[in-house]
């Protein structure tokens, strides 16, 4: 795992001062069925796009805070990284972007019936946004709408 020591000093003295927000947590849910009967989405923040969407916009201060939609047969090579942080060593999840978004493993994981089936969509956010207000209050609620009317039981959550 990176430490805070790892990072550039421009870097290190922007993590030491930001102004982090205090949320009180509150446990998600719990599965309410099997593993084996779930339907199971991914949550990245890789910052991925698929052609003819939309790239994040780099110019917005704080952070883009929208997502994309990846659908699940969406093959790992169709992707392209928005994700362009200096701070941050893309070389993993470009060599294999199921490290970020695994969708193959999930396919495989439905097919030997450890998980019930993937569901249709997927999202993508940027990562590296350091004004999360609109994030909290309009995208992320957004995007969990969508998760519910997919009918997804569970979710793979992959931090960048």
């Amino acid at each position: 795992m990176a430490q805070l020591s790892d990072l550039k000093l421009a870097y290190r003295l922007f993590m030491e001062a930001y102004p982090y927000r205090r949320i009180d947590w509150r446990p998600g849910m719990r599965l309410a069925k099997p593993l084996s009967e779930a339907r199971i989405a991914v949550v990245t923040t890789a910052g991925y796009y698929l052609p003819g969407q939309a790239p994040f916009d780099h110019s917005i201060r704080g952070g883009d805070c929208s997502f994309r939609v990846i659908p699940s047969d969406t093959g790992p090579r169709s992707l392209l990284m928005g994700h362009k942080s200096d701070a941050f060593d893309a070389s993993g999840i470009q060599a294999d972007s199921n490290l970020a978004l695994p969708l193959e493993r999930l396919r495989e994981l439905a097919a030997d019936g450890v998980i019930g089936e993937v569901a249709p969509e997927h999202f993508s956010f940027m990562g590296s946004i350091t004004a999360p207000g609109a994030l909290m209050r309009e995208t992320a609620p957004a995007a969990a709408e969508r998760l519910r009317s997919a009918k997804v039981d569970g979710v793979l959550l992959t931090p960048v």
